[in-house]
C-alpha cells in the first residue's frame, strides 16, 4: 500500500439485505484508513434513520486526490454516489437493482486498478437476483477475476486460527471431479503459495491438501482422482520446495494433529472445508481473493434479507475484512 494513510474502496451489496446496515457500522469503528463507499447515498441515509444510526455521508467526487480526503472519523462515511434503479424495501430482492449492484463494484474495482484506493472490501450480494435479472454472475470471487483479467483465482477464508482454500468454488457437485484437472490444482496451488507468501507475509507456507474422495481414495478404492491428478501435483511442487502434506482424508484433515504446523487447509469443493470454518467462527471470518491484482476481501456471509433494518445484524465479520485488507497491504 502506499506510503500515506491507506484507502479501502467498499461496497455494500444487495441493498436490501444486510450489507447498508453493516457498512453503517463501520462508521463508528475506529479504523486507521480513509474509507471510501461506492453506493446510493440515499440508500445509506434512509436505511441509517431506519435502525437509528447518527451518521454524516460525505459525498465526493470521484477521483480524489489523497490530500483531498480526511482519515476515517468516527460517525462519518465518505460516499461515491451511484444512484439505485428502484428504492429499496429492506429484505425484498428487486432484479431491477441488479446492475446497480455490479456497478459499484466495477467502480470500486477500477479505483484499485488504477491506485485510487488501496483494497477492496465487499459486503454480500445476491447471486440468484443477478441472475434473474440477466447477468451472468457465479459470485465476486469469478467476477473480479473477470473484472481484472486474471484467468485463475483462488478463494480462502480466515479466522484467527484457521485458513481455508478452495481448489473450486461455486459449482454444482457433479462437476467438482472433471473441473480438478493437473494444470487447475497446480495453478491454485502456485497463487496460493506465492499470496501467502506476499501478501499474508508468511515465508515458508506449509500447505495440507484435502483428497477428493473419502478417504482420500482408499488406494484407488474409492476414487482415481488422488491417484491420478492429485497425487502426481503434490509431487512435482514438492520437487521444487514448496513444504505440502497430503492428500489427507477431508474427514481427518481439521484435527489439532494435523493442523499442527499448517498455515491453510487446501479443500477441493465449497462444502469440503467451509462447513468447519464457519461452524470455529462464522461472523468473525474473512473472505480473501488470491490471484488478483489487487487486494480484495469480504465478508463470510451472506445478505441475510430477514435481518436488513431490524437493527440485528452484526457487522464483526466486515469489520475484521477491513482490518485483513489492511493487514494484507
Amino acid at each position: 500500500m502506499s506510503t500515506t494513510l491507506p484507502r479501502i474502496a467498499l461496497t455494500p451489496g444487495e441493498p436490501a439485505g444486510v450489507g447498508p446496515d453493516i457498512t453503517l457500522q463501520l462508521a463508528h469503528r475506529p479504523l486507521a484508513a480513509q474509507l471510501i463507499v461506492f453506493a446510493d447515498p440515499e440508500l445509506l441515509a434512509q436505511r441509517a434513520a431506519l435502525l437509528g444510526i447518527s451518521v454524516s455521508l460525505h459525498v465526493i467526487s470521484w477521483p480524489l486526490a489523497r490530500k483531498e480526503l480526511i482519515p476515517h472519523q468516527i460517525g462519518c462515511l465518505n460516499v461515491v454516489p451511484i444512484p439505485l434503479a428502484q428504492p429499496v424495501t429492506c429484505g425484498k430482492l428487486q432484479s431491477a437493482n441488479a446492475a446497480y449492484v455490479l456497478e459499484t463494484l466495477k467502480q470500486a474495482c477500477q479505483a484499485c486498478l488504477d491506485k485510487h484506493t488501496d483494497a477492496l472490501v465487499t459486503a454480500p450480494v445476491h447471486k440468484g437476483i443477478i441472475n434473474e435479472a440477466g447477468f451472468p454472475f457465479t459470485g465476486h470471487t469469478e467476477f473480479l477475476a473477470h473484472q481484472t483479467g486474471v484467468s485463475q483465482v483462488v478463494m480462502m477464508l480466515a479466522t484467527d486460527t484457521l485458513r481455508v482454500a478452495l481448489v473450486t468454488t461455486h459449482l454444482p457437485l457433479s462437476q467438482v471431479s472433471a473441473t480438478i484437472t493437473p494444470t487447475r490444482l497446480e495453478t491454485v496451488i502456485r497463487i496460493l503459495h506465492a499470496d501467502l507468501q506476499s501478501r499474508l507475509h508468511i515465508p515458508h507456507p506449509h500447505i495440507l491438501v484435502c483428497g477428493l474422495n473419502p478417504h482420500a481414495g482408499e488406494g484407488g478404492h474409492l476414487g482415481r482422482e488422488e491417484l491420478l491428478t492429485i497425487i502426481p501435483v503434490l509431487d512435482k511442487l514438492r520437487q521444487e520446495g514448496m513444504q505440502l502434506v497430503g492428500p489427507v482424508p477431508a474427514d481427518t484433515a481439521f484435527t489439532t494433529n494435523s493442523l499442527t504446523g499448517i498455515d491453510v487447509v487446501l479443500t477441493m469443493y465449497h462444502d469440503q472445508g467451509l462447513p468447519v470454518l464457519k461452524q470455529q467462527g462464522f461472523g468473525e471470518a474473512v473472505n480473501i481473493t488470491l490471484g488478483l491484482p489487487i487486494i480484495r476481501t469480504s465478508v463470510d456471509h451472506g445478505t441475510a434479507l430477514e435481518l436488513a433494518g431490524t437493527g440485528r445484524a452484526k457487522g464483526g465479520s466486515l469489520y475484521r475484512a477491513v482490518q485483513m485488507a489492511l493487514k494484507m497491504g
